[in-house]
Formats: C-alpha cells, sequence, structure tokens
C-alpha cells in the first residue's frame, strides 16, 4: 500500500485487541519511526509520517480515550492522516525541544518567523521551503509543535535544515533516512 495512502477505519483495531496486540505493533513501529527522526541542532526534532506511524498514533489515542463511538474514531482518523504528506510531499511534526521552560518562552518567541527558514536540501543544492499551518504561529510566538510538508516531489532530501539567523543548523540525512524517505515518497 502507498506510504501517503490515509489509514482506513477498517485498519483500526477495538482497544481491546489492539491491547492484546500492543508490544508487538509498538516494537514494529519503533523500528519504522527510527530512521524518520532526524535531529537538528540541539533544539529540533524532525519525526517524518508514513501510515504505520499515523495508523500507531490512531490506535494509541482509541486505546487511551477509550474510543467506540464510530465519529470519534473517524475524527481521530481524519486529524492524524492529516500528518500524511500528499502526492510528492513528506509530511512531518516538528518538535523544538527546550527543557528550560524560561528560555523556551524567550525562544518560541524570538523564533516566531522560524517556520520560513526550514527547509529540505535536495541532491542537487536546492532547497524546498516548508510548508505549515499558519494557525500555530500566533502573534507572539510560535508553537513548539509544527505539523509540516516538504513538497520534494518524489526526491528524498539529502539534508533537513534551517537558516534562520537565529537557529543557522542542518543535518545532513544517513542513507538509512534518505532510503526511509524515499520509501515513502515512492509508496514502495
Amino acid at each position: 500500500m502507498n506510504a501517503i495512502q490515509p489509514v482506513r477505519r477498517e485498519e483500526i483495531l477495538d482497544y481491546v485487541t489492539y491491547g492484546e496486540q500492543r508490544e508487538q505493533i509498538r516494537e514494529a513501529v519503533l523500528k519504522v519511526k527510527a530512521p524518520r527522526r532526524v535531529h537538528v541542532g540541539p533544539h529540533m526534532t524532525f519525526l517524518f509520517e508514513n501510515r504505520d506511524t499515523v495508523r500507531y498514533q490512531v490506535l494509541e489515542m482509541v486505546r487511551v480515550e477509550r474510543l467506540v463511538k464510530e465519529a470519534e474514531i473517524q475524527h481521530e482518523l481524519e486529524t492524524y492522516n492529516e500528518l500524511l504528506g500528499g502526492p510528492g510531499e513528506l509530511g512531518a511534526t516538528l518538535l523544538i525541544e527546550i527543557d528550560d521552560a524560561a528560555q523556551r518562552a524567550e525562544k518560541l518567541v524570538a523564533w516566531r518567523d522560524l517556520m520560513e527558514h526550514v527547509y529540505a536540501r535536495l541532491e542537487d543544492g536546492s532547497k524546498v521551503m516548508v510548508s505549515y499551518d499558519r494557525r500555530q504561529v500566533g502573534d507572539e510566538r510560535l508553537s513548539s509543535v509544527q505539523y509540516i510538508r516538504f513538497a520534494t516531489g518524489s526526491k528524498a532530501p539529502v539534508a533537513i535544515g534551517s537558516d534562520h539567523a537565529g537557529y543557522p543548523h542542518e543535518a545532513t540525512l544517513t542513507d538509512e533516512q534518505r532510503r526511509a524517505l524515499a520509501e515513502d515518497l515512492g509508496g514502495a
């Protein structure tokens, strides 16, 4: 199945059945997530999403919330399926991780325009700037969690970075990371 196809309702187990299979599913998803986790500098982590990661998140929400009503389960599916990129896109969750609350508050104000500077670098050296939900940026500060997309076409990036004056960092992707993202783009 294509990595960007939305997770379907029939793929979501009831919370009791999921509870019985949770450890095996969790172990498999952690293996899927590992090459899709990219650290850029000391404070940014990109978690690239695919069908497996989204399905897992929905299963976890159904379990934690003990959801049984069809409308509630469908709402979770719709919400988490939005994390997937469309054709030629990589969807990701960006976490800005700063433990110290005062420093985090200060940086989220100073980096309010950070999303205008986040990019994926392609093999030819070109940059693909991120697209993001502008509702996640307030009048005064940036949210520490961003849901983003990179429209890279069929090309897996070689690096992820920021050219923001206050956060100039770039991470070169490993071969394993590039293969995982290429698989997601190609639907292999």
